[in-house]
């Protein structure tokens, strides 16, 4: 079987990265590439730039049915300490279902985000925010945690630990966030959550089956993290089991991004295909993304899991989640590229035209 295909046709990718709108043209060629057709593009803002959600709606508006968005929120007010104000997040959540975006993407969750703004998930802050969530049905794509070796100075890999991955022990703990993530469950059982990466719980499935068990709305998606596929080649005869029985909760996922190369699009998204469908073992290969590891960190050991699992990973799960296709509202996408853009002015001093969000309402002013 060819590295950089797969047998399916109809794949949903539910984790990837769009950057500015003139990566438009790279990122379709990537779909094209990988046989990715559609893609859910998780929008995580940068209030003080403008970045992050505007790129994702330009593509919606631009190819309608062939990306979901699943947007980020801005929390310029708390960055800010109320200098430049926002709307709640209970508020940015009902306008992103009004402009028809189809999710929520949280990074909330993260070390690192937590290092930049120092809020649990189960804060005050966030409580209007989980009961609107629940309520509307979106649902979200969520980062929490990290892989357990980052908090580990001699087993954390060298590119985490230059992209300053690396926690000690002033850094929020692994099982603090577990703990925070179940209590906001606890409090709201409708949620329908995707957990990215795994969930960060590859190197424990039994802990993953209690999970499951205990949430019947929570899902896992396998965006590597390469860390995923080195613990569940262990041993992939149990790796298989749980996926054939927990096939509704699983979604597929490649952490892509939209400025990556053609040839390391291939390899990242070939792994993970050649992973679920063949019994091959294989490493990393050299062509994939930094991001990946070096080939010999580790062997990979493929699951072949039957095609009617392959179906509901490859797209079937993502579709029930997210519903019937939702259209982008453009002049009401406008409207929030300029907000963000008038955010990103008095956080920055950069004109507003002139960053990401301000260019994207321009250009879809001029469709």
């Amino acid at each position: 079987m060819d590295l950089w295909s797969s047998r399916c046709n109809d794949i949903l990718d539910a984790h990837v990265h769009m950057g500015g709108p003139d990566n438009e043209s790279n990122l379709l060629t990537v779909a094209e590439t990988t046989g990715i057709r559609r893609m859910g593009l998780v929008a995580i803002q940068d209030p003080a730039s403008g970045e992050g959600l505007p790129g994702a709606l330009y593509m919606k508006a631009r190819h309608p049915g062939q990306f979901f968005v699943f947007a980020g929120l801005n929390h310029a007010a708390r960055l800010t300490e109320g200098r430049v104000p926002t709307p709640s997040l209970a508020e940015q959540v009902a306008t992103f279902a009004a402009i028809g975006c189809d999710g929520l993407k949280m990074i909330e969750g993260k070390p690192t985000s937590r290092q930049r703004m120092d809020v649990p998930v189960t804060d005050a802050y966030f409580a209007d925010y989980w009961a609107a969530v629940e309520e509307l049905g979106l649902p979200v794509i969520w980062h929490v945690n990290d892989p357990e070796e980052f908090w580990d100075p001699q087993r954390i890999p060298g590119w985490a630990r230059e992209r300053d991955w690396g926690y000690g022990p002033h850094d929020v703990q692994k099982e603090e966030l577990y703990a925070e993530v179940e209590e906001v469950l606890a409090r709201h059982p409708g949620l329908k959550v995707i957990f990215a990466h795994f969930y960060f719980l590859s190197a424990d499935l039994p802990r993953a089956e209690r999970l499951f068990a205990a949430h019947p709305n929570v899902h896992f998606d396998l965006a590597p993290g390469i860390e995923m596929l080195y613990n569940i080649s262990q041993d992939p005869d149990a790796g298989r089991e749980f996926f054939i029985r927990h096939a509704d909760r699983i979604v597929f996922g490649t952490d892509l991004w939209s400025s990556i190369s053609l040839p390391e699009a291939r390899a990242r998204a070939g792994i993970v295909f050649r992973w679920l469908e063949t019994e091959d073992e294989f490493r990393v290969p050299p062509e994939a993304d930094f991001l990946l590891g070096p080939p010999e960190d580790g062997i990979i050991r493929g699951m072949a899991l039957p095609d009617d699992v392959l179906s509901l990973i490859y797209g079937g799960n993502l579709r029930r989640l997210v519903g019937d296709e939702k259209r982008l509202d453009v002049p009401a996408a406008v409207a929030e590229c300029q907000r963000i853009a008038a955010i990103a002015e008095a956080m920055s001093g950069r004109p507003a035209p002139e960053t990401e969000a301000g260019m994207v309402a321009a250009r879809l002013m001029s469709r």
